[in-house]
């Protein structure tokens, strides 16, 4: 039976979260008429989705619809209770969040996280923002059948549920999930049962997603269908992918377009990143080993903290850029030559991570010549593709090698926007079920 059921209020709404959670190899069915399908039926898809076509109707029917539903499809085996709504609060979010709860029983919370980052949609400081601008002064306060004329997320909830709703903002986030799980615990015990939680990115939705396991509260997640594919990765995994997977990140390109995805990933999302003295490379193998087995410590001292490791050559900083042309000299060669050293300590820095660490799962290449290093060091065949990240960014596993199967991204330096590699390591946290 299926481990995660999403009630939508619409169709599209409700075949958007499956496609979400399809992304992540998950067999998601969506239902649209009860009297056609039989409970055995859903017995081999691990998500229902059940539209009730009930944004526009009065709010005691659209009760009625989310109550039945979730009696039919509630379960022991179900690790996820979703409640899909708009993106942009349309509808009857109240009545249909108390629903679920009242039909999953008193010890279900509602957790309420309604952002959308990729589609513009996000809550900061209770208000929720649609492409920046508040929602209340959007052409959702004019629509013709659910007009929301508020754009503080927790008012609508307020003035549409019976029970008591706390707000929990992003100056909470900031002290991480300890603090914010004893925050979820402490809003419940004192009476809230909807909880409507600022957030802005997707590392925003992973930190309430794991506050939310810890908390050991029963839940059901109220959102657009982002948070609830979150929660799904981090609950619902198949038996053959539940090993802790980590992510590297090996960048040697010294593109300016770099330094500002560089930076954008390590604002975004929280990583231990050590930068590589390239200069030390160049010096002498002396040297060039003590820069290797440096970096290689360091990560490896810090990677069960961190999901993500990003190691990262100085170059991308103009001050630390090296002259080539006297190490050309002093070692008779080509420029490429010279790189080439660089390149493959890169390579053998990745290697000894990999090979120290084999919960290291994914990697992310940037750099053409480095990622040829590196699955040259790797002895990989070559690469099973089979996605496009975003243009110019393909997704893959290493064929043959000491590493197969291990999944790799890779992208030129110069390539995509400010937020191309966040959104490359957030796919892999995807494919990992991390």
């Amino acid at each position: 039976m299926p481990q995660c059921v999403v009630i939508a209020d619409d169709l599209t709404g409700a075949n958007a979260t499956g496609v979400l959670l399809k992304k992540m190899n998950y067999k998601a069915y969506t239902v649209m008429n009860t009297e056609r399908i039989e409970l055995s039926t859903l017995s081999d898809c691990d998500c229902v989705l059940y539209p009730t076509d009930s944004r526009g109707v009065d709010a005691e029917i659209a009760y009625n619809r989310v109550h039945n539903v979730c009696s039919l499809l509630k379960g022991d085996e179900v690790k996820v209770y979703a409640k899909r709504i708009d993106s942009t609060l349309r509808g009857n979010l109240g009545s249909e969040t108390d629903a679920m709860l009242d039909c999953l029983g008193e010890d279900y919370v509602a957790i309420v996280a309604p952002c959308f980052p990729s589609s513009g949609r996000i809550v900061i400081g209770g208000y929720m923002l649609v492409d920046g601008i508040p929602l209340h002064k959007t052409n959702i306060a004019i629509d013709p059948k659910t007009p929301v004329k508020v754009s503080e997320a927790a008012v609508l909830f307020r003035e549409q549920s019976k029970y008591q709703v706390s707000s929990i903002l992003m100056k909470d986030l900031m002290h991480g999930k300890h603090y914010l799980a004893d925050l979820m615990n402490k809003c419940v015990a004192e009476g809230s049962r909807i909880l409507v939680i600022d957030c802005v990115t997707q590392e925003d939705l992973d930190l309430i997603a794991d506050a939310a396991i810890r908390s050991k509260l029963k839940v059901v997640t109220v959102d657009p269908g982002v948070f609830t594919a979150t929660l799904s990765r981090k609950l619902i995994v198949p038996s053959e992918k539940k090993e802790k997977n980590k992510i590297l990140a090996v960048v040697g390109s010294v593109n300016p377009n770099t330094t500002v995805q560089m930076e954008e990933l390590w604002l975004s999302q929280r990583t231990h990143n050590v930068f590589v003295n390239t200069k030390e490379l160049l010096e002498g193998d002396e040297r060039r080993e003590q820069e290797i087995a440096r970096v290689t410590r360091l990560i490896l001292e810090e990677c069960d903290r961190n999901v993500v490791s990003t190691v990262t050559g100085d170059g991308i900083y103009p001050e630390n850029r090296i002259d080539f042309k006297p190490y050309m000299k002093q070692y008779e060669c080509s420029l490429d030559k010279v790189t080439g050293m660089i390149n493959s300590a890169f390579a053998e820095i990745t290697y000894r991570i990999f090979k120290s660490e084999p919960t290291f799962k994914g990697l992310y290449t940037s750099g053409g010549d480095v990622t040829v290093a590196v699955c040259e060091k790797f002895q990989t065949a070559g690469l099973s593709l089979m996605d496009e990240v975003l243009p110019l960014a393909a997704y893959g596993q290493f064929l043959k090698g000491e590493f197969e199967g291990v999944h790799i991204i890779t992208k030129g330096g110069s390539q995509g926007g400010r937020d191309a590699i966040n959104r490359c390591i957030t796919y892999l946290k995807e494919k990992l079920y991390i």
